[in-house]
């Protein structure tokens, strides 16, 4: 007759616990959010002569859930996204609510037109043009120097 020891079967109790705590773990993810509400998007900035490119990485939200302000020289860019899922089966009711949020401001240099800023949110990325002053694409042109 042999012994069996059940300390040395580490498939058996992990199964189970799994098992069990698996309703919790699911309705307790933000797996349905590509941004969880702790999560501040990175931004890149990239400055050619006639503008400045912001581009934002926001996956999974829509171009409704953006807000952008200017307010004198500080430009915010803000999202809210509330996500109510309802599961109800024979013996039991769930409601979750998940939200997610953002705020990010930059304060532009002088050398940005404020009334031309556009703005294109497209397959999860945000995409904002600060268009440059016409005086200060002038001041930026390269003039070659004949030397004599």
């Amino acid at each position: 007759m042999t012994t069996k020891d059940l300390s040395r079967n580490s498939q058996a109790l992990p199964s189970v616990l799994e098992n069990f705590l698996r309703p919790w773990t699911d309705w307790t993810s933000f797996r349905d959010f590509d941004i969880s509400p702790l999560t501040v998007p990175a931004v890149n900035v990239v400055e050619n002569h006639k503008n400045f490119e912001m581009t934002l990485a926001a996956p999974g939200m829509e171009k409704n859930d953006f807000k952008i302000e200017l307010d004198s020289n500080v430009l915010t860019i803000s999202s809210e996204k509330e996500d109510i899922v309802e599961d109800k089966g024979d013996r039991y009711s769930r409601k979750e609510y998940n939200y997610a949020s953002f705020r990010r401001s930059f304060t532009l240099p002088e050398s940005v037109s404020k009334d031309k800023i556009d703005a294109k949110y497209e397959n999860g990325i945000l995409k904002v043009k600060l268009h440059k002053k016409e005086d200060a694409i002038k001041a930026t042109v390269t003039k070659a120097i004949e030397v004599k």
